[in-house]
């Protein structure tokens, strides 16, 4: 019995041994089709270079190595030609389109007076009034970019409303200044004339960038309404229900509604900009809806005229002086608020769609010269840069400038300009109408007046050229 045992021990390492040979030959197509990729892919691997983790990254979003230098940046040079001066603003970002330091300060921002729409009759004299501010924009770029550096010049309204081809001249001296004068990066179509509708989406853009709301659902991110010299324009974010109910405007005026993608997100952006109802501009139109011989919104003492767009309007105060009531009259008179032309459900003035409203206008910034006049007449800050406020506010504050006599407005409001402490009353007047009765705010409802905005520890101009910036470097990189 042992020996059997032994010799079964014996013969089963053969047996099995065999029957694997056979399972082996068996099922050969099956390890063939299994074992050929696994080794294809082996192979592959070997032969492939190592690469680090970040080398799996686009370029264009890869962290920065301790080897970059001034070559990962990207600056820009903006030029906002207004009414009522030249500004010029330089950003710098790196790769990540963020923001970097200029110095100590997040961009470079300069501006002179007057603007190029002063020197209609001069072309080559509008071109060299922006000198003083390209050669201090082009110190601030390292010279090994500046022929990398894009220069743009906007000009907005003060242009815009120049007659004959005067705009046109102009633009075409600046055109040859910056190509002959200039060591930065210029276009022909790099020097034009924005119109509104850009101009306002730019700033809704700049504002949302340095609130950190781009990319953010539309009912997070903040509305905007900037009121510059010649135009003021409205633009904040809506649903794609309103945007679909937008009316259609005839061939050749600009939709109410922009399509923007910005940081993974689509935006339908209610945008639009109102010609001659700019600060500066407004003051034209009251005075023009007003008596002749008398304003009631100019202040008491005062019998000149006022000069704009290369009029000239009769400027006097009535007998009895500025009166709240009055001005307020003629101001809801040049706004057109009671227009008829309205055929759409919800109008601002002068018969034009509104946007409808909705959760992206809850937040408004309200920017430019309303900050400027609300500072000069003492119910904000002067050196803040940000100040929370309600329109009734610009309501008291017109009440008080209506009251006073031009001699006694120098010394109560030693912050405004001579030129323009005639009209106080009238602008803060105007002011409180656009908003409450123009763009039918409840006189009550918060809104942040914005001269900067904070971003990263710095305060950044609050002005549409910093999203031109972010446009044109996009488009170059």
């Amino acid at each position: 019995m042992e020996k059997m045992l032994k010799r079964n021990r014996q013969q089963q390492p053969d047996y099995y041994y065999h029957s694997l040979l056979d399972k082996i030959q068996r099922y050969r197509g099956v390890f063939l089709v299994i074992s050929l990729p696994l080794l294809l892919v082996t192979i592959v691997l070997f032969l492939m270079p190592a690469r680090s983790p970040s080398d799996s990254l686009p370029r264009k979003f890869s962290p920065m190595n301790a080897n970059d230098n001034a070559n990962a940046r990207s600056y820009a040079v903006i030029f906002d030609a207004g009414s009522s001066g030249s500004r010029v603003h330089v950003f710098c970002f790196d790769s990540h389109l963020d923001l970097v330091p200029i110095g100590k300060d997040l961009e470079l921002f300069e501006q002179k007076k007057p603007g190029l729409s002063a020197f209609a009759n001069d072309p080559e004299a509008a071109a060299n009034s922006l000198q003083e501010l390209l050669q201090k924009a082009e110190a601030v770029v390292p010279p090994e970019l500046r022929q990398k550096t894009p220069v743009r010049v906007g000009a907005t309204a003060g242009l815009r409303q120049l007659e004959g081809d005067a705009s046109d001249r102009i633009l075409q001296a600046v055109r040859d200044f910056l190509k002959n004068k200039s060591s930065l990066t210029s276009k022909a179509d790099w020097v034009t004339v924005i119109d509104g509708n850009q101009e306002g989406a730019y700033q809704w853009v700049t504002i949302n960038y340095l609130s950190g709301k781009l990319g953010k659902k539309y009912s997070r991110t903040v509305g905007v309404v900037d009121l510059g010299g010649g135009s003021v324009q409205m633009a904040y974010a809506i649903s794609e229900s309103d945007a679909a109910k937008a009316p259609k405007l005839p061939d050749g005026e600009d939709a109410y509604v922009q399509e923007m993608y910005l940081k993974g997100t689509k935006y339908y952006l209610y945008v639009h900009s109102y010609l001659h109802y700019g600060l500066l501009a407004a003051r034209a139109e009251i005075l023009k809806a007003g008596v002749e011989s008398s304003n009631p919104c100019i202040l008491a003492g005062f019998d000149e005229s006022y000069k704009y767009g290369g009029k000239e309007y009769p400027s006097s105060a009535s007998p009895s002086g500025s009166n709240f009531n009055g001005c307020r009259e003629v101001a809801l008179k040049a706004l057109k608020v009671n227009d008829s032309a309205c055929t759409h459900m919800k109008c601002t003035f002068g018969g034009v769609w509104n946007g409808g409203g909705g959760d992206g206008q809850k937040n408004l910034f309200v920017a430019s010269f309303f900050f400027d006049r609300a500072a000069e007449a003492g119910f904000v800050d002067p050196h803040a840069h940000v100040a929370k406020v309600h329109p009734v506010d610009f309501e008291e504050a017109a009440k008080r400038a209506c009251q006073t006599r031009l001699e006694d407005a120098k010394s109560t409001y030693s912050r405004v300009e001579p030129n323009n402490l005639p009209y106080l009353c009238m602008d803060l007047v105007y002011q409180f109408t656009l908003l409450v009765d123009g763009f039918g705010l409840d006189p009550w409802q918060e809104i942040a007046l914005v001269k900067k905005v904070e971003y990263k520890n710095s305060l950044v101009e609050a002005a549409w050229p910093l999203g031109s910036a972010i446009e044109v470097v996009s488009s170059l990189t």
